[in-house]
């Protein structure tokens, strides 16, 4: 799975935009207002960073080496993903996670307007 795959993934769901507030190398995903993912360009292999459920967060690093806290985020909620040897159904399983946590923390008003568009 490449940049290219994720990046489409995320585009095509609701309300998302891509942006590089940090610097040129981390792209975030945002619903609304909100980041649901953050992805390294220059990283090999490939790592994203998703919101996860905390008790969720605990069982997907138990259970796989690639899954960790992630770096500069705060680790009960946030997984630094690295996506080498992770099946494909795992990866768009978390994004849909994120997303839709992410989602839920919006107000009702930009809810309504994502929906809408």
């Amino acid at each position: 799975m490449d940049a290219n795959e994720i990046l489409d993934y995320c585009l095509a769901k609701k309300g998302v935009t891509e942006s590089f507030p940090f610097d040129q190398e981390t792209l975030v995903m945002k619903v609304g207002t909100k980041m649901f993912l953050l992805m390294s360009l220059e990283r090999q292999p490939l790592q994203i960073s998703v919101k996860t459920d905390p008790e969720w967060s605990s069982e997907l690093r138990e259970q796989y080496p690639q899954i960790t806290g992630a770096y500069h985020m705060n680790k009960t909620h946030w997984n630094s993903v690295s996506l080498d040897g992770l099946k494909r159904d795992l990866i768009f399983q978390l994004i849909d996670h994120s997303y839709e946590l992410i989602f839920k923390l919006l107000t009702k008003k930009a809810k309504e307007e994502i929906e809408n568009s």
